[in-house]
């Protein structure tokens, strides 16, 4: 084999438009078995060779890896990047940091290429810790719509700072992102396909099925259609067609949802008289509050979410969730309640989210459990509950994040396990699990009321507050 690497573009005519782009943030979206990873790889590699060396003739670049968990960068991304570029020829592969540092590729002028790249998980603390501290030169991050929009902007503040402008700068620097369809409410169909920013670009690869598909050399023969054969519309859609649209992958967390039965006709409108209750989660960056109330005859109505991206505890609370109590819920007293990891103080300033919440004019307290078991309960105590002979739980059809959160974005992660399907005991934390925590919370405050046989919510004394009535609660 020697050190040499064969690649063509030939099968894969939107991947070899995507690498002439030279936008700083470059998107691209296909169907399963298209190949996008490789491609990937491949720009990694192309953009090293490009680098103009510095005065020693070594062209050096750092490029950061991003997967959403280490199961996935393990198994699929890194053996990916190994496939086509073994450290056995290129270079050498750490494993304690996963860091390979590719650097016995010399090209024809007699430079030499230094190419890091690092592979980090998004569930791994160690691996998170100083990711947006890095000096890089780019980024890659594969299966984008697993990944918070928040590590594309803080990368975005990393990239061009490999190689130093003292060894003569980044020749390109960018963001590369791949990925299948997400669905339309996902950061990434408002980054591309709405906001569309300038030095953002996207590509989007045919259908497999079609006449134009890609990569068909490298794939079993009949792959797309045997991959259609009895499954979903939805997931031939998006794994087949790369077309927008959402696919349950894991095992749901809540098999007693029924769409058709618990999501409200209309949007529903509190009953005045009686509190709500918000659920807070305070997700790092991306808090959620979800507001409910309970009504006499036994139903629970899930009134309102409200969900932030890139935004801190007091910035949400003030400018956002502030707003909607004081517009859509004047008047209605107010009860607070959350993830009792709340109440941990930030290492720079020593404030926590109640604390935060409280200065706000929003007094909540902390849950008497953070048990996954007692939170899952309680929405389900609900869920299996009838009111007049209907459900007893009510989803405003506004609540769209826990909709879908019920309906599959919210769930267990399956094991790669050969035999009987096994799956993780915690969901998986993903943009539905903020607002379905929040969910949580608030139903177990509901459901600890009833069972100690209040008919009337139990007010928290000091910490509740009338929206737009007491002028304390707001200053």
């Amino acid at each position: 084999m020697g050190s040499q690497i064969v690649y063509t573009y030939r099968d894969v005519p939107t991947l070899l438009q995507f690498s002439r782009d030279n936008n700083r943030i470059r998107g691209v979206m296909g169907p399963f078995g298209s190949g996008k990873s490789s491609a990937m790889v491949m720009e990694i590699m192309a953009r090293a060779q490009k680098q103009v060396p510095d005065s020693d003739g070594v062209r050096h670049t750092r490029w950061l890896v991003v997967r959403n968990s280490y199961p996935q960068l393990r198994d699929t991304t890194i053996k990916t990047f190994h496939d086509w570029v073994p450290p056995k020829y290129f270079g050498h592969w750490t494993d304690t940091y996963h860091e390979y540092r590719i650097d016995k590729i010399v090209l024809p002028d007699g430079t030499k290429v230094l190419c890091e790249v690092l592979f980090r998980a998004l569930d791994r603390p160690d691996h998170v810790r100083n990711l947006l501290s890095l000096e890089l030169t780019g980024a890659w991050l594969n299966e984008a719509r697993e990944i918070p929009k928040a590590i594309l902007d803080g990368l975005d503040g990393r990239i061009d700072r490999w190689p130093s402008k003292r060894k003569g700068g980044a020749t390109w620097a960018g963001i590369m992102l791949d990925t299948n369809p997400p669905d339309v409410d996902h950061w990434w169909f408002k980054l591309f396909e709405t906001t569309k920013p300038p030095g953002h670009s996207i590509y989007k690869q045919p259908s497999g099925r079609g006449p134009d598909a890609e990569n068909l050399s490298n794939l079993a023969p009949g792959y797309y259609t045997n991959l259609s054969i009895g499954k979903d519309p939805e997931f031939v859609k998006v794994y087949v067609d790369g077309q927008y649209g959402f696919v349950m992958d894991g095992q749901v967390v809540f098999p007693n949802w029924n769409d058709t039965l618990h999501t409200a006709s209309e949007k529903l409108a509190p009953t005045v008289g009686l509190p709500i209750v918000i659920g807070y989660d305070f997700g790092v960056r991306n808090p959620a509050a979800v507001i409910v109330q309970y009504q006499p005859r036994g139903k629970m109505l899930i009134l309102r979410e409200i969900i932030a991206e890139s935004m801190g505890i007091r910035q949400f609370a003030t400018q956002l969730l502030k707003p909607i109590l004081l517009t859509e819920f004047r008047g209605y007293e107010v009860i607070g309640t959350g993830d009792p990891a709340g109440m941990k103080r930030s290492d720079t300033d020593e404030r926590s989210c109640f604390m935060e919440l409280r200065d706000a004019g929003l007094p909540a307290l902390p849950a008497k459990s953070n048990s996954i078991e007692a939170r899952i309960n309680a929405v389900d105590a609900f869920l299996t509950k009838l009111s007049d002979g209907e459900p007893a739980f009510q989803l405003s059809p506004v609540c769209s994040q826990i909709r879908k959160g019920f309906n599959g974005g919210y769930h267990y992660r399956r094991i790669q396990v050969a035999g009987d399907e096994r799956f993780y005991n915690i969901p998986e934390k993903n943009r539905y699990s903020h607002p379905m925590d929040g969910l949580q919370y608030a139903c177990m405050y509901m459901d600890q009321s009833i069972q100690v046989n209040m008919q009337r919510v139990q007010h928290l004394g000091p910490y509740t507050a009338q929206v737009g009535v007491s002028p304390d609660a707001w200053t």
